[in-house]
């Protein structure tokens, strides 16, 4: 058996970001390397899976809102939150609760509230300090919400019957004539 060379060869260039740091923000590289050490010298499942979330790319780092922040965060006083990702405000919330926060990145305005309730905003190299090992934290991540995501399906089994509810078809357009038929309709077999 060799490889068939029409067929496109071998896939090479796909090396895990795991292995080969991505992202080209200094920053992040070195926040990388911080926690590389720390996984590797703690036994902290905390520390590895930071290490996991800051190697993943910026779909996958979805931001999170103070709102819903805050209703994470009720009856954890004196923890600490850790997102990699981004806090942003939110101006349906009226008043901020006091929270300490530790994300890779904040929008002016979530700071400014989160400082002016008595909280604290840190970065994650004042977290290694802080809590090398994760204690007295609750890591959060903010809702994944990419627009192909409404084409997946549930997450379950192909056989269960609901795998394929509500979910959205790739359609050329969505116009009468299209995937009106069979499986949309009862009169055409079955309708989901």
């Amino acid at each position: 058996m060799g490889i068939d060379l029409k067929a496109g060869g071998r896939r090479t260039g796909h090396k895990s970001s795991m292995r080969v740091v991505k992202t080209k923000n200094p920053y992040n590289r070195l926040l990388i390397k911080l926690y590389k050490f720390l996984s590797r010298r703690t036994d902290s499942k905390f520390c590895a899976t930071v290490l996991k979330r800051l190697h993943m790319s910026k779909v996958n780092q979805p931001p999170i809102g103070l709102n819903r922040l805050a209703k994470y965060m009720t009856n954890k006083d004196g923890k600490t939150a850790v997102i990699v990702g981004k806090v942003t405000d939110d101006v349906r919330m009226l008043e901020c609760p006091k929270m300490s926060v530790c994300a890779l990145g904040f929008t002016e305005s979530a700071r400014k509230r989160i400082e002016a309730a008595g909280g604290e905003c840190l970065t994650f190299d004042q977290l290694a300090l802080k809590a090398p090992k994760g204690t007295n934290t609750v890591l959060l991540r903010g809702p994944k919400s990419r627009s192909a995501l409404a084409h997946f399906g549930h997450s379950t089994s192909v056989t269960n019957p609901h795998t394929h509810d509500g979910v959205k078809p790739y359609v050329r357009s969505n116009g009468r004539k299209f995937e009106r038929a069979r499986g949309r309709r009862r009169s055409k077999g079955f309708k989901i």
